[in-house]
Parts: C-alpha cells; structure tokens; sequence
C-alpha cells in the first residue's frame, strides 16, 4: 500500500472552480481523480456544489451528472435568490461547508488522509479537528493570484498545501477542450458510488 494509505477528496465545487478559472484552465475531473488513485487508496470523492432553486436548466447540470455516474459522490442543496434590499443586487443564499464538514468528520475514523480542494478560510476548525483525530490534511487552492485564492490561516494549518498550479499538468485541460455531452455519459470507471455510515467497516 502506498505511504498515503486511504484517502479521501473533498471538493468544495465553486471555490475549485473559480480557483481554475482565475488560473486560466478547467478541471479534467476524470484525469484527478487518476491522479489521487495513483498516490494512494482512494476510498471516496466527494463534491459538493449548489444548484438554483426553480431554475428549470442549470449549467452546471451536465457536470454534475457525469460526476455522479463516473465515480464521485455529488452532494447538491437548494440554494434561494433573493434581491438584497440595500443594494438592489441579487444575491444567492446557501453554503454546502457544513455538510463538507460534517461527512468529514464522519469519515475521519476510515481514512488516512483527507485532500480538501477548497482556499475558503472557515474550514481552517474543520482540518484542525481532522488532525486531532489523526488524519493528515492537503489543501488544494493556489497562491499563484493576485490575490491568493487561499486563506492564509487554512494553508498554515494544513499537514501539506499543494498549489492548483502544479496540478495543471495533471488534472487540467484548456477550457476551449470541453468534452462533448456525448462523453458525460460515459458509463462508471472509476469508485463505486455509496455512503459510509458509522457502523460500517471500510477495508
């Protein structure tokens, strides 16, 4: 087994992707999770994300549909619009950190590691929890903007940061390479999608 042993992704769907948009690429979700199959036992890869409520077509829809049948666990909520009274701009109301939160701590107990793809400064008490269980935490964000697009108190209490840049060769892709709806619905490749509840026994 590798030295990483099991881990685990947690991916905080629209930091990831203004992350790589502002770093001038798109995520070839196929090729990362290759990536973290290679450095360890991938147990689950989980991604989070909002969808609008009422909208009859998303466009995050087909990303979200190919995630769920080729191996990641995609975790969605309702999110409201609303105009701001104040400004009379419209803003979106929801957040997925405390559900990323909460299955982390939950699966603590069956992992090794935990890669959270995510520069949001509140999950800075979540990966210190992770570490008093034992777990080793690897933010995933980048200090290559202007400015960062990582909290400085999350990349400092992260066990290891590794920067979106240097996964570009790895997991990225130009966006002028989008795959073709045809390719989103690929059949299952990679991990066998399911929930690990508290009494099972992950080997």
């Amino acid at each position: 087994m590798s030295s990483f042993g099991k881990i685990a992704l947690f991916i905080d769907g629209s930091n990831l992707y203004a992350t790589a948009k502002a770093l001038g690429f798109d995520i070839d979700y196929r090729r990362l999770l290759s990536e973290f199959q290679s450095r360890g036992t991938l147990l689950r890869a989980f991604y989070y994300t909002t969808v609008i409520e009422d909208q009859e077509y998303s466009s995050i829809r087909p990303l979200i549909d190919w995630l769920d049948y080729n191996g990641y666990t995609v975790v969605t909520k309702l999110t409201k619009e609303f105009i701001d009274a104040t400004t009379g701009r419209r803003k979106v109301k929801g957040s997925m950190d405390v559900d990323l939160a909460v299955s982390a701590m939950e699966l603590a107990q069956h992992v090794d590691q935990i890669v959270l793809f995510s520069g949001d400064g509140d999950f800075r008490s979540l990966v210190e929890a992770l570490q008093r269980r034992g777990v080793r935490v690897t933010v995933v964000s980048t200090l290559s903007t202007q400015p960062p697009m990582v909290a400085d108190d999350l990349r400092r209490q992260a066990d290891v940061f590794i920067d979106l840049a240097e996964l570009r060769q790895k997991a990225g892709r130009d966006p002028v390479e989008r795959p073709a709806s045809r390719e989103m619905r690929q059949p299952p490749q990679f991990l066998t999608r399911g929930t690990i509840k508290r009494d099972d026994r992950v080997e």
